[in-house]
């Protein structure tokens, strides 16, 4: 992707993760751009939570539910695995015009928070 500046936190992007390695993500899914105006726009990254339709990744209090919305583009539930936060290169998004509400991004922010450490639970 050539231009972000368009890029919002609570944007949700489509992530070519494919070329990962053992217990990676590999595959194309879609992640939520979680990251603060903090960084100029020549940054080669951002940063992202997946999203997950299986309900076996899902850790209490370490990722939030997105059921489907006209807004979010979802079609089935899924989640935010919060605790799976990444910088992934501009070059692996595609735009997508679907967005999480304010909330859920809060949500999905406190809980990186305390998946790195920085917050107690």
């Amino acid at each position: 992707m050539s231009d972000f500046g368009a890029v919002a936190a609570g944007d949700i992007v489509v992530a070519n993760w494919r070329d990962g390695l053992p217990r990676e993500a590999n595959k194309q899914r879609p992640a939520i751009v979680i990251e603060a105006p903090l960084f100029a726009p020549a940054f080669p990254n951002m940063l992202l939570v997946p999203l997950t339709d299986d309900p076996g990744l899902v850790i209490p209090g370490l990722t939030v539910a997105i059921p489907p919305t006209v807004e979010n583009g979802c079609t089935k539930p899924s989640w935010a695995i919060s605790y799976n936060v990444t910088a992934t290169s501009k070059a692996r998004l595609k735009r997508t015009p679907s967005r999480i509400t304010a909330e859920q991004l809060a949500d999905i922010r406190r809980q990186v928070a305390v998946a790195v450490g920085a917050i107690d639970p």
